[in-house]
């Protein structure tokens, strides 16, 4: 499946109300590591939990507050492919998507 045809699939998802764990922010090293471990244990295709323990909405988290996380913000954005390199989530996003192991 090539990228565009995955971003939707996955916004589908979040659309549709998929519940993943967005309210759980990985603001330390240690709460980093324990989700990426989780993550780490899936099969790359395994899309649905990559959402939910990644913790994915279709929104930028934090919009009233001053540092708003989106995609678009993250180190781990790749801009022009519109895509999250980060290994163990590794899948086209939307910019205004936004995850708990966002990081600037």
């Amino acid at each position: 499946m090539d990228d565009n045809a995955l971003r939707d699939k996955l916004g589908k998802m979040l659309s549709d109300g998929l519940e993943t764990d967005w309210k759980n922010r990985a603001y330390d090293s240690e709460s980093v590591a324990k989700i990426i471990g989780k993550l780490e244990k899936l099969a790359p295709d395994d899309w649905e939990q990559k959402l939910i323990i990644g913790g994915f909405t279709d929104f930028p988290y934090g919009e009233e507050e001053e540092i708003e996380q989106s995609c678009a913000t993250c180190m781990y954005y790749l801009k022009h492919r519109k895509y999250c390199e980060l290994p163990s989530l590794d899948c086209p996003v939307e910019p205004e998507w936004s995850c708990i192991v966002w990081r600037i």
